[in-house]
């Protein structure tokens, strides 16, 4: 492929930053990606990915993303121990969606909707690996991002700081990628240089994760993943999910500052009101393998760089920089895949006014992610935030999806791809679904009379499904 210029730098190795990298490889003839941590050989939890230590799931859409960017990369991961949930059997996952267990019995029609469970940390370091075998891919680790250089109207570069000692130097570039998470100090950045900063809309939700990572022997669990996610007049949330090696991990959250316990005894406790009889066995059996790790997020936020009058040249933003969600509904990985194929999109039609194509294609995105988090979030009544008549009746509908994905595996097919972000919400409103879902609607109102406007739904709250 013809290069389009000679050199971009991308800061931070988040997820967002290196799959970033992967896609300016086939553009600049060079590129340097910028971290603070040290990297080391082993699957090791970073200091800057302090969220790597509570509960993930590569969902399918980021699952498809991976293998396109890195071909054979998913096989890397099934060979490394990570668990695959492939075979679309609805009995191995067990999750309860804002009071609504799904369907536990048939399959999935499609085999596009695979989920793979590896940690964070090695999730990470075989990425990594697979740049290094890139040749024209530098990992410039243990440097701090100190600011941006620029002439007028273009980002020229990025001043970097030795860690351990060797000074400030200027990496010069043709193009800037911000990729250091939600602590980006680009609006900073953008102001010191007459810019302004962009826009942010903001939803507070107070999360707070508790996390422990186990060992529990082989076949102990008919499950890979259990889940159960908040509800309203029950913001809180236990998960238990299988990473490589035997190895699971436990993740307690609570909204709203409500704290989930630390101690053990606690632990379990919490877990007694939400999990099954054989997660819990399990659990109390489990070899514990860390001690557990806190984590907060006080907000879903939006950065709106697609709003912003001007920008300069030679400066992107990606990942969670822009946007971070509450990750309670698992988006975060997914967007940044998202976002790294925009970025690819942009780049087939030159770097001219790119960072402008590239935040406004972004947003059509993560609007749609923005939507379901935001709007799942808003079902629940403590959330603060505006609830228009389009969100309520999206909600009533939304609820009665999930009520007829308890029992009906084509409806919690459909739940899944959506989830997944395989497909739009819209499919949500096709026919044949809203077919079945009208059927289960009317077999339900012989027991249960609630009005409409009672019903909550916490997939896709909000999002205009059209």
């Amino acid at each position: 492929m013809v290069k389009i210029a000679e050199h971009a730098v991308v800061l931070g190795a988040s997820m967002g930053g290196l799959l970033a990298a992967r896609v300016l490889a086939d553009f600049y003839e060079a590129v340097t990606v910028v971290e603070r941590d040290v990297f080391t050989d082993d699957a090791a939890n970073r200091r800057g990915v302090p969220q790597g230590q509570h509960g993930h799931v590569v969902l399918p859409r980021c699952s498809q993303v991976l293998d396109e960017l890195f071909p054979g990369f998913l096989d890397e991961l099934v060979a490394g121990g990570v668990p695959v949930w492939d075979d679309g059997d609805l009995a191995r996952i067990d999750v309860s969606v804002g009071g609504h267990r799904l369907c536990r019995s048939g399959s999935l029609r499609n085999r596009d909707s695979y989920q793979y469970y590896p940690s964070r940390p090695f999730l990470e370091s075989q990425l990594r690996q697979r740049l290094q075998a890139i040749p024209n891919v530098k990992l410039l680790d243990g440097h701090d991002v100190a600011g941006l250089t620029s002439n007028r109207d273009r980002v020229t570069g990025a001043r970097v700081v030795n860690r351990h000692g060797g000074g400030e130097t200027t990496v010069t570039a043709d193009l800037v990628v911000d990729a250091t998470g939600r602590g980006s100090r680009t609006p900073t950045f953008l102001d010191e240089l007459g810019y302004g900063r962009p826009r942010e809309d903001e939803v507070v939700v107070q999360l707070a994760y508790a996390s422990q990572l186990l060992r529990i022997p082989p076949g102990t669990l008919d499950v890979g993943l259990f889940g159960v996610f908040p509800e309203p007049g029950r913001p809180t949330t236990f998960a238990f999910v299988g990473y490589e090696n035997d190895t699971w991990m436990l993740t307690l959250g609570g909204m709203l500052g409500q704290q989930p316990p630390t101690e053990r005894a606690a632990m379990l406790k919490f877990g007694e009101q939400l999990a099954s009889a054989s997660v819990l066995a399990a659990l109390r059996d489990a070899e514990l393998l860390e001690e557990p790790a806190r984590y907060r997020v006080p907000s879903n936020r939006w950065r709106r760089y697609d709003k912003m009058r001007r920008i300069p040249d030679g400066l992107i933003v990606c990942g969670d920089a822009i946007c971070s969600f509450n990750p309670v509904y698992g988006q975060g990985m997914t967007v940044a895949s998202i976002e790294a194929i925009v970025l690819r999109d942009c780049l087939r039609r030159g770097d001219r006014d790119l960072p402008r194509r590239f935040f406004r294609a972004t947003a059509k995105k993560i609007r749609v992610a923005w939507q379901i988090a935001v709007g799942s979030d808003l079902t629940l009544p403590e959330v603060a935030g505006p609830r228009p008549l389009s969100m309520r009746i999206t909600n009533a509908y939304t609820d009665r999806v999930l009520t007829a994905a308890e029992t009906d595996p084509i409806v919690a097919e459909q739940f899944f791809r959506v989830s997944g972000m395989i497909d739009p919400p819209a499919r949500l409103l096709r026919p044949s679904l809203m077919i079945r879902v009208a059927r289960n609607t009317r077999r339900r109102r012989r027991t249960d009379d609630r009005p409409l406007e009672n019903l909550t739904g916490p997939l896709s709250a909000g999002t205009p499904l059209q």
